[in-house]
């Protein structure tokens, strides 16, 4: 195996490792029509509720409304995320950089959850299934989406393939072999990005009594263009009326 192969796999490793600690924080996984119920209520009719989980909640909400909700979203996530990273940077010591998997796990967590959340007020349908898990074929889209958010323009390339395929089939069933192709090189990718932010965020911890304050800037300063790329990339859809619609099991 050649040294490049051994690379790409390291940080294909590297992601999926974060990945599947992410999701077994218990924020992470949002359940699709509890979510829309606790958000809608506050203003919608039941009927209009019931309407946005059984079909869209674009068939209910204004863009503007979407746009609050979807804000509001990303503050809450913003600063519980901030919040975290800034407690785990608080003591010093080289010892502290052992938390860096931890500060990283849970910074994508909120990012996960944070994007079902958008996700679901934009149209798309539940990515969790009846038992509230997420499969392979979830995680994959939603590691697309983390591409996204993050600047990449192979994983934009294939999340229009995949709305296309979504709005087609009427079904999340996207082709695995088109999955595979874009989720790996988008893993590997981010693969190469964490490690990058790990070490930043590992000098700040290392920092005696600085650390904190640094390490939750560097949060703050990572998941908000994030989380503006994300929802840019949904308000693009939205204005192209490209969306999924309802999942059928």
């Amino acid at each position: 195996m050649s040294e490049t192969t051994n690379e790409n796999n390291t940080r294909l490793t590297l992601w999926n490792r974060v990945l599947a600690t992410s999701v077994k924080m218990p924020f992470v996984k949002v359940d699709r029509d509890e979510f829309l119920n606790k958000e809608l209520s506050k203003f919608c009719t039941p009927l209009e509720v019931m309407t946005a989980i059984n079909e869209s909640p674009l068939n209910v909400l204004t863009k503007k409304e979407i746009d609050k909700l979807a804000n509001q979203c990303i503050s809450y996530h913003l600063t519980m995320v901030s919040g975290t990273s800034a407690l785990m940077g608080i003591p010093g010591g080289w010892w502290m950089a052992g938390t860096i998997p931890t500060d990283l796990a849970q910074f994508y967590g909120h990012i996960l959850s944070m994007m079902q959340k958008l996700l679901y007020l934009y149209g798309w349908p539940a990515l969790t299934d009846a038992k509230n898990q997420l499969d392979d074929e979830s995680l994959n889209i939603l590691t697309l989406f983390v591409g996204v958010a993050m600047g990449n323009k192979l994983a934009v390339e294939a999340i229009g393939k995949v709305v296309a395929q979504v709005s087609k089939t009427a079904s999340l069933k996207i082709s695995e072999t088109v999955m595979a192709k874009y989720a790996i090189k988008i893993a590997q990718w981010i693969g190469i990005n964490m490690t990058k932010e790990g070490f930043a965020k590992g000098v700040g911890k290392v920092i005696p009594l600085v650390g904190a304050p640094i390490s939750a800037t560097i949060t703050y300063y990572t998941f908000r263009p994030m989380a503006r790329r994300l929802k840019k990339h949904l308000d693009e859809l939205y204005e192209m009326r490209h969306f999924p619609i309802k999942r059928i099991e």
